[in-house]
């Protein structure tokens, strides 16, 4: 059975090789170098067999993308700490948001009101929109991507609604159809000045379970790859919501 190989990482600036990829199912790593074909250099190799081959990588390559464990021993942080990253990063901080409906949206009152009329309402002096607007207007970026099925759930229709109250307080929220983020990856995370991943965890009620935080740089790099392929074919939520305005 073939492998299922993930990318992991190189430090080519050019043509992708020397590189590192980990087999998903096993946790093995996969190593792509220049062959060793040298008969004198092979000949100094130990238990070298008759099999195997040998490559040359850049120390850098490893010491950068080699995984440091086997399994990832999660770091689960509290809802206060995952909260102060919000306050205290640097530059950006973005989402991409998966899920076909959140439970916490079901259960906030804005969420009835849209339900009642069609049209939501928001506190403007909400201490998420107070924080945002502060970030923003010091010249910090915050963003996301919503993912959408066609048609959109109820849920992401009062989201899509409720986009217009995140942007007015200096959010980029962007949309991308499901079947166009096939190459996406399905977690909802945040990610933070490139440097701190927030993996959120939920259970299938779409109940948030926990926060887990990632700092591995070749893991950081993963999300941030996602991040990108998802801004360069996302459409800002206005935009969105002219495609979606013909269904409903």
């Amino acid at each position: 059975m073939a492998r299922q190989l993930r990318f992991t990482g190189t430090d080519s600036k050019v043509d992708g090789c020397p590189a590192l990829h980990t087999d998903e199912g096993t946790g093995e790593v996969v190593v792509q170098g220049t062959p060793v074909t040298d008969p004198e250099d092979l000949a100094q190799l130990q238990h070298f067999g008759p099999d195997e081959a040998a490559v040359v990588v850049p120390r850098e390559l490893l010491v950068n993308w080699g995984p440091k464990e086997m399994e990832r021993v999660p770091e689960l942080v509290d809802r206060a700490t995952f909260r102060r990253l919000f306050e205290t990063f640097k530059h950006t901080a973005w989402r991409l948001e998966t899920r076909r409906g959140y439970a916490s949206d079901r259960q906030d009152p804005d969420f009835q009101e849209f339900l009642a009329t069609g049209s939501s309402t928001w506190d403007p002096n909400e201490a998420w929109f107070v924080n945002i607007r502060r970030q923003t207007e010091a010249g910090k970026q915050v963003g996301r991507v919503r993912i959408a099925d066609n048609p959109p759930t109820t849920e992401q229709l009062f989201l899509l609604d409720y986009a217009r109250y995140n942007a007015s307080v200096g959010e980029d929220i962007r949309y991308l159809w499901r079947e166009d983020a096939v190459q996406l990856s399905a977690e909802d995370f945040w990610i933070f000045d490139s440097r701190l991943v927030a993996l959120l965890h939920f259970d299938d009620a779409d109940n948030l379970l926990n926060i887990e935080l990632i700092t591995e740089p070749a893991e950081v790099v993963r999300y941030s790859v996602v991040r990108d392929a998802a801004m360069h074919h996302a459409v800002p939520y206005d935009q969105f919501a002219e495609q979606v305005a013909p269904t409903e």
